[in-house]
């Protein structure tokens, strides 16, 4: 397979607005051929087969948001990074397209698109892949053009190196994190709007020159034409520098404009880049505080806002400083030494309060922290607080935090305004050093009046930026700090790693081999499952029984593939699970926890939460139904008015227990999964609902491989083999029956289920 050269890509210029007009009209809409059909994907797994990187449609969009269940371009070029391929949308002609960069993908008129394998333009015809068919077909190239939209996906193979790296898909860059605190994933993609930043240099170059016409048209004032009542040059003079002034506001504009543009690219990329890595973490990775870990990810306001217009401005225009400073020897002589001797003044009380001030940052983050933390706690917990009349503990707690955050923000508000006050003062007095040394030069005969007005305009236009910076100081600080916390987020440790290989799986079975496993729980010593080994075979029912505390639980987190085995290891199929994309694995079982969580919105996109189709077809209300009539769902969903539409609230807290546990239920039964994992799934249900349900799910379940924790006698009427666990060790496995009877005789030392 033929492989292109990197600089064959080439990206539509983000200044070509005619370009970027279609890409927003075109390249936004999602694919749509009547059928739910996703062309894009189509043709993305018919790339990943001819590069040799099969991949399954569940590995490729798992996590991505996706539009009407479908990719957009856009969504494409993320979805490739998965495979290991590179790729861009590029603007390129028909005929332009050279046989190097093929295998490609073309976007038609029709909003579908193929893969295009061949291009003989010598013959006139084109091989291309149907998304639909995939059957590889010849067309004319005049028939290809009519259908071609002008716009091409290129991808080729990522370069793979021993050093463990991170393809960043939002910008392109490939970027390597070597250490904790590494900001090079920030940077990749404030550098992808480097032509915006070089035209904003360009434009600040321009508005520098011109803010030197004023003091020069002062001076030439007061100097010639004054004295020499020249009416004329005064105008003259007065129409020139008007016409600066409105070149000057034009530039200015459209720095700013440019500014804002680069940073609500950066703003949308990086946002959309750690929360991909925040979801994309391994679970054990999880924040122990959920509220400390939002205010650690709201850190990210404070480094947007740092890159705004006027922090970039004052950037950008500290080295024309050294301009200014040298036309004021120019027209001033002498008079240059002030602002020279008031720079490192202004610029030293600064950097001399760094320390101070970043010990204020970071006090101020953790008290902010530590606020948010027992808010969040307060509220998800309100009835909890309520019932045990311990407000006033939380009361204190609040007050703590709230009392330390005001106290250490006091600080660093009155720290940040010594330094806006220093640098003020030091400027009003460099201009009154000014106004005396050049009266006195006056006096001399060595200086103009119109020199000097001249001098004094351009010393407060030189130490402006200066000013600037040592106010920014305060702010870099909380910056660098908020960055730094964000790096920790983003280099948690993720499921997928980019240089580890999964085994494809579009499907399984349900067989699973649990041989010789140890776990520990993160920071745990005691180990919570002990030299564990066990086989269950496709289709097999097996319950899990023994005390609180014994490792059931595990085990089903363990299948799930949130946690990874200390010792030991876990075949699937008879795979080990660690080889094994986790969007495949999950993506066939159907998981029903103890505390099912609802999210905010209705019981029917509840049920289909992370459900895009069942069997390769798209998710109909037929499927939710029968999922629905299975679960019990619709026992107290027909009798509300407004049936499966019902809001369930914040956290399904607008039902009860029982309810939430029969939405979740319906959910793993949507999925037509092989492997299903229930942990005390009736456990809020009143008894006439459990035995129905029970029913339903016993002849729902036929050939499906069941996983079953429970400490009732009642489930276990649903399986064929118990296994028991005590203190994280095996104890006992074998049929039903005979397991009971032990357990009844006491010759197993476990609590009777």
């Amino acid at each position: 397979m033929s492989k292109m050269h990197p600089e064959t890509i080439e990206p539509i210029s983000p200044h070509n607005t005619v370009a970027q007009k279609v890409v927003d009209t075109e390249l936004n809409t999602t694919i749509d051929t009547g059928d739910f059909h996703d062309p894009l994907l189509a043709c993305l797994l018919t790339i990943t087969r001819l590069e040799n990187t099969p991949c399954s449609e569940t590995s490729l969009i798992a996590g991505l948001p996706l539009v009407d269940e479908r990719l957009t371009p856009e969504l494409y070029v993320r979805a490739a990074s998965r495979a290991g391929l590179e790729a861009k949308i590029v603007a390129r002609k028909l005929e332009n397209i050279p046989s190097i960069v093929l295998p490609a993908v073309l976007l038609l008129h029709d909003n579908t698109a193929l893969v295009v394998t061949k291009i003989d333009f010598s013959a006139g015809i084109a091989t291309v892949i149907e998304s639909v068919s995939t059957a590889e077909k010849t067309l004319s190239i005049t028939s290809l053009a009519a259908l071609y939209t002008g716009f091409i996906i290129l991808s080729r193979p990522e370069e793979r190196f021993e050093q463990a790296s991170t393809m960043d898909a939002y910008s392109g860059t490939d970027t390597t994190h070597q250490s904790s605190g590494n900001t090079g994933w920030f940077w990749a993609v404030i550098r992808s709007s480097w032509k915006i930043y070089r035209d904003v240099l360009l434009a600040s170059f321009f508005i520098n020159l011109f803010a030197m016409a004023n003091p020069l048209f002062v001076m030439n004032v007061y100097d010639r034409v004054v004295p020499n009542e020249a009416l004329e040059t005064l105008w003259v003079l007065a129409i020139g520098i008007t016409m600066v002034y409105l070149f000057d506001l034009i530039l200015k504009g459209l720095r700013g404009y440019f500014i804002e543009v680069a940073g609500k690219k950066s703003d949308i990329l990086l946002s959309a880049f750690i929360f991909e890595r925040v979801l994309g973490a391994r679970y054990h990775e999880r924040p122990q505080s959920v509220g400390a870990f939002v205010s650690q990810l709201r850190e990210f306001d404070t480094v947007r806002n740092f890159f705004t217009a006027s922090t970039i401005s004052a950037v950008i225009d500290l080295p024309f400083l050294i301009i200014f400073l040298l036309l004021i020897g120019y027209i001033g002589g002498p008079l240059v030494w002030i602002p020279i001797v008031a720079l490192p003044l202004i610029l030293g009380y600064g950097l001399l309060l760094q320390r101070p001030i970043n010990r204020a940052v970071e006090q101020t983050m953790v008290s902010s922290a530590e606020k948010n933390a027992t808010l969040v706690e307060a509220m998800v917990g309100l009835e909890t607080v309520k019932a045990m009349g311990s407000e006033g503990a939380l009361q204190r707690h609040w007050e703590a935090a709230v009392g330390h955050l005001a106290r250490w923000g006091q600080r660093l508000r009155m720290l940040s305004l010594s330094v806006s006050v220093f640098a003020g003062v030091v400027q009003q007095m460099a201009a009154v050093i000014l106004v005396i040394v050049g009266v006195y030069l006056i006096a001399d005969k060595s200086l103009t009046m119109g020199a000097l007005i001249a001098c004094v305009i351009l010393s407060g236009r030189a130490l402006s930026p200066i000013a600037q910076v040592a106010s920014l100081l305060v702010n870099y600080d909380q910056t660098k700090t908020a960055l730094a916390a964000l790096s920790q987020i983003v280099e948690k440790q993720q499921e997928r790693d980019p240089e580890k290989p999964f085994v494809k799986r579009p499907s399984f079975n349900g067989d699973i081999h649990f041989d010789r496993l140890t776990f520990h729980y993160p920071g745990e010593t005691q180990a919570a499952l002990d030299n564990v080994s066990f086989k269950i075979k496709a289709g097999e029912r097996v319950a899990i029984v023994g005390r609180i505390g014994s490792g059931k639980s595990t085990i089903q987190k363990l299948i799930m593939g949130l946690y990874s085995p200390s010792q030991g290891s876990i075949l699937v199929d008879g795979i080990d699970l660690q080889q094994i994309d986790p969007a495949d694995l999950r993506g066939h079982i159907g998981y029903v926890p103890q505390d099912v969580v609802l999210f905010t919105g209705s019981i029917k996109s509840n049920i289909t939460y992370g459900c895009t189709a069942v069997n390769g077809q798209p998710v109909t209300d037929q499927h939710i139904l029968n999922a629905a009539q299975i679960s019990g769902v619709k026992e107290f969903t027909d009798s509300h008015p407004l049936g499966l539409d019902r809001l369930v609230g914040e956290r399904g807290q607008a039902l009860s227990g029982g309810q939430r546990q029969s939405v979740g239920i319906a959910r793993a039964l949507l999925r037509d999964a092989p492997i299903y994992l229930f942990d005390e799934p009736t456990s809020g249900m009143d008894n006439s609902t459990e035995s129905a349900a029970l029913e339903q799910l016993s002849s729902t379940l036929v050939q499906k491989t069941l996983i079953l924790v429970t400490h009732k006698t009642s489930l276990l009427g649903m399986v064929d083999r118990v296994l028991v666990l005590d203190r994280g060790k095996l104890i006992a496995d074998g049929p039903k029956n005979s397991v009971l009877e032990a357990l009844k005789k006491g010759q197993l030392r476990v609590a009777q289920p």
